[in-house]
């Protein structure tokens, strides 16, 4: 069965960004996972003002010890707490949240650069606590969610180079668009439909650093190895011990096909079941001590 690495559900009614759809409740998200073959999964709370309702990592936790095991909690936190300072000492928090049982930090979205000294603080502190971080990475500042890089990621990387103890999960169409190399800035806040003709930065990153793995949630990571199946094949396998299956559901109808595209790709052989198990379920264990 998988693991969920990236999740996220309201105790109540509450519509999405658009208005129309509502998010799913943890009830239907493991309805969700039963019809998936999905065991348990991260729940991610939802506390960026650009574009979510907030989400308190408290309702997050008592949804979890609630769940029978299917839920597991992540506390988020905005860098811009604690009084808006780069100076701000979120250990305070962190090490609460950790004691409460929360695994990682995330899903991190302030719609600030990487190199802003209230994200830096902000990772310092969270390498200090042991706790992983999902980022949504976005390619635009001033408008959205998402913390903002430029292309080819300098940023991330320098951050990866500043705090090497700590792991950032990449996620989001600002990080998975450049798996290839981009036929023009513009793609990268798009989901790129053509192959991978040269690789991007992010195999790269993902080569280079230890404390950088993947989020293969959301259309954003299902795209990155769909648009190119046979690339897919390559960084799979090259990856394996970095990569982790995610969903990012949002509400109850939505499309999840990640799942049976890994499990399409090992019943095919592209995949053997030792890279498919990590990438579905070992690797979350061993990253987030489950």
């Amino acid at each position: 069965m998988f693991i969920d690495i990236h999740a996220h559900a309201y105790r109540k009614e509450c519509p999405l960004a658009d208005g129309r759809t509502r998010f799913a409740t943890p009830e239907e998200v493991i309805k969700r996972y039963d019809e998936l073959g999905i065991e348990k999964g991260a729940y991610l709370p939802l506390i960026g003002p650009e574009e979510y309702l907030p989400q308190s990592n408290e309702d997050v936790i008592e949804i979890c010890e609630k769940s029978g095991g299917r839920l597991f909690p992540f506390c988020n936190i905005d860098p811009r707490g604690l009084g808006n300072s780069p100076d701000a000492d979120f250990s305070i928090w962190m090490e609460h949240y950790k004691k409460r049982g929360c695994k990682g930090i995330g899903e991190f979205m302030p719609n600030l650069p990487f190199s802003d000294p209230r994200c830096q603080n902000f990772f310092k502190h969270a390498e200090k606590a042991g706790l992983p971080i999902i980022i949504d990475l976005s390619p635009r500042l001033g408008i959205g969610y998402g913390i903002y890089d430029d292309i080819g990621l300098p940023q991330l990387e320098r951050t990866l180079q500043r705090f090497p103890e700590l792991v950032i999960l990449g996620h989001g169409v600002g990080f998975w668009s450049e798996m290839g190399v981009l036929e023009t800035p513009a793609d990268r806040g798009t989901y790129p439909q053509y192959p991978v003709k040269e690789e991007g930065v992010v195999p790269k990153l993902l080569r280079r650093y230890p404390n950088l793995w993947g989020d293969l949630s959301a259309r954003s990571g299902y795209n990155a190895l769909v648009r190119d199946p046979d690339y897919a094949v390559k960084f799979l396998n090259e990856f394996q011990d970095k990569l982790c299956f995610g969903t990012d559901i949002c509400y109850a109808q939505q499309d999840l096909p990640l799942a049976s595209f890994l499990i399409k790709l090992k019943d095919e052989g592209k995949i053997s079941k030792i890279v498919f198990e990590k990438i579905a379920r070992k690797n979350a264990i061993r990253l987030l001590k489950l």
